[in-house]
């Protein structure tokens, strides 16, 4: 913005996110494990909008945190080539370095390792085994922090309100997915949280017809759609005086 400030340059950013994913005790249970594994581990967690805090209700957390495991036990990690593999490494040494300790201090404060949760040198330096990890709590960096890698934490919550406020608590916008089968549950919530888009029941939002982007430190503007197109035009106004003649020939 500064760089671009002396000549007025329209500017659209794109800044990342820390995605909140909610899971309400009346959504449908397979959906929502389907939804949290697009969700959390397409390109091994590394996109902007890969869910990031996984909060899941207290009547359904044990349930969602055994099924949720049990698919990324399935997981295969190697290279691209190989035969089978689902998943494949982190971009640098630095993701690697930032989703250890995100997973070290998640243990160390009393989080449980369900899947995961070491590197894998056999592979390459930048492999590391997607992870799941449950009682997670909001002190820990996971939460605060986007890990931008396969580290699944599930947090859980009591009640509606207490969830919102907690997934509102980022500096970030960017996304944000819940699941629910109440209609009036998914009105509230959807107004409520505070991001630039929201999947409902589904953990997979990019479309080329969207808008994709995001409020507060997630950036402005709009990529996709026609408000995307819309960054890029000018408004020009034209005011036509002097029209008050009477008709020709009058």
């Amino acid at each position: 913005m500064k760089q671009s400030a002396d000549t007025l340059k329209k500017l659209s950013f794109e800044l990342g996110g820390n995605a909140p994913f909610i899971v309400f005790d009346d959504a449908d249970l397979d959906t929502a494990v389907a939804g949290a594994i697009a969700s959390k581990f397409r390109s091994s967690g590394q996109t902007c909008v890969c869910a990031n805090r996984l909060y899941i209700q207290k009547g359904i957390y044990d349930k969602f945190a055994e099924a949720f495991a049990e698919k990324v036990k399935n997981f295969k990690v190697g290279h691209g080539y190989d035969e089978g593999v689902t998943h494949g490494p982190l971009i640098h040494d630095r993701a690697i370095k930032k989703v250890e300790d995100h997973v070290q201090d998640a243990v160390s404060n009393g989080g449980k390792v369900l899947v995961g949760g070491k590197k894998l040198p056999d592979l390459g330096e930048n492999f590391y085994a997607p992870t799941v990890i449950r009682d997670m709590k909001n002190d820990m960096k996971l939460a605060h922090e986007e890990t931008f890698g396969p580290v699944a934490g599930l947090f859980s919550f009591d009640t509606e309100a207490e969830v919102v406020k907690l997934a509102n608590e980022a500096e970030v916008g960017l996304a944000g997915y819940f699941f629910s089968t109440d209609v009036q549950r998914i009105y509230r919530v959807a107004e409520a949280l505070e991001v630039g888009m929201v999947g409902v029941n589904t953990g997979l939002i990019s479309d080329p017809a969207a808008p994709f982007g995001g409020v507060k430190q997630s950036g402005f503007g709009r990529e996709g759609s026609k408000h995307g197109i819309d960054e890029y035009m000018i408004i020009k106004m034209v005011t036509l005086g002097g029209m008050g003649k009477p008709l020709q020939g009058a």
